[in-house]
């Protein structure tokens, strides 16, 4: 296997970069249009790039030698976790938004027992519980400045861990072109419903921000507004290209650590578009998120039985995965986001 750590650092840094402008897109229309409305014109733009990647890289016949409830099952939490991450956008700060959602591996961590039966010794704990004290402080509970809706990202987080685990599991017999398809096709046809059961039910208006994002009724965007939530679409396709580049150029443990530097994006968006200066609580949380999250994939990685490339499953060496923790927040992204 090929390993140029300077090559596939850039494909990720550029990857993530890359949606970052995604979640800056969605949080500028979310005042105005409803989520349902946002993710069904984005995963209309997304399916025709998404059928190209599942015709270049298993075919047309994936799409129906899978395993379809499997697929729809992990396309469903998918839509749960994006739904709850979204949500966070119109109430929070983007930065107190995507810190709370790099939770992530330390909830793949906490799951990856019981649900694929992987054990972790005391120091991975410890990190978890480390990074979870750091989302204490970005919280502060119990206090005036705690909102609700930082809850949003930390659900996202957690539903999201568990639908890499799900691709973990099975992602020796399927393509991720293919799960990213499915996962689409759940989107779209997901936001269609929910908007029409809300619209059936008369649920059209909320004081809440995060859920006036959501039953919002669906309106026509203007051509500036309507290109920027098509983009999304573009920008997703582009940024799974990147990242899936990164982990086939090099290896999982040389570029997971940069899949950080989507925490330097974000505050910076949310100063730029949205004259957001994140908390001095933000800053010191987000930190303690990030290093116990990177000491926690270390021990993970340091701890899993080495395994040469002959020995791994064939989906999992042409994607460039790692048996580990380590490159659990890259799975999920290939897949879909």
């Amino acid at each position: 296997m090929r390993h140029e750590p300077v090559r596939g650092i850039f494909y990720l840094c550029m990857g993530v970069l890359v949606f970052s402008l995604q979640d800056a897109i969605i949080k500028q229309v979310s005042a105005d249009y409803a989520l349902t409305e946002v993710v069904f014109i984005r995963s209309c733009v997304a399916a025709p790039i998404l059928l190209t990647l599942v015709w270049r890289d298993a075919g047309w016949r994936a799409l129906f030698d899978s395993h379809l409830d499997t697929l729809v099952l992990r396309a469903l939490v998918m839509f749960g976790a994006y739904a709850a991450y979204y949500m966070a956008f119109p109430a929070l700060p983007l930065a107190d938004a995507v810190a709370l959602y790099f939770t992530v591996p330390l909830f793949v961590t906490a799951l990856a027992g019981p649900i694929l039966g992987e054990r972790n010794g005391w120091a991975v704990w410890v990190a978890v519980l480390l990074g979870f004290g750091g989302v204490m402080v970005m919280l502060q509970p119990g206090t005036g400045l705690f909102n609700p809706a930082a809850l949003l990202s930390l659900l996202a987080a957690a539903f999201y861990g568990l639908a890499m685990l799900m691709a973990r599991k099975h992602g020796s017999s399927l393509s991720a072109a293919v799960m990213g398809f499915y996962q689409n096709a759940v989107f779209l046809v997901g936001s269609a419903l929910v908007a029409l059961v809300l619209q059936l039910a008369g649920v059209v208006h909320a004081v809440h921000p995060s859920i006036a994002f959501v039953v919002r009724p669906w309106t026509v965007p203007s051509m500036l507004d309507g290109c920027m939530i098509g983009l999304c679409g573009v920008v997703a396709s582009v940024g799974i290209m990147l990242l899936t580049s990164a982990y086939r150029v090099a290896r999982a443990s040389a570029v997971t650590p940069f899949e950080y530097t989507g925490m330097l994006w974000a505050p910076l968006w949310g100063f730029l578009f949205f004259n957001e200066v994140p908390r001095a609580t933000t800053v010191a949380g987000a930190a303690v998120i990030v290093l116990a999250g990177l000491f926690a994939l270390r021990v993970a990685k340091s701890d899993a039985p080495p395994k040469g490339p002959s020995e791994l499953p064939e989906g999992d060496r042409a994607l460039g995965r790692a048996h580990s923790t380590g490159n659990a927040m890259h799975i999920a992204k290939e897949n879909h986001r």
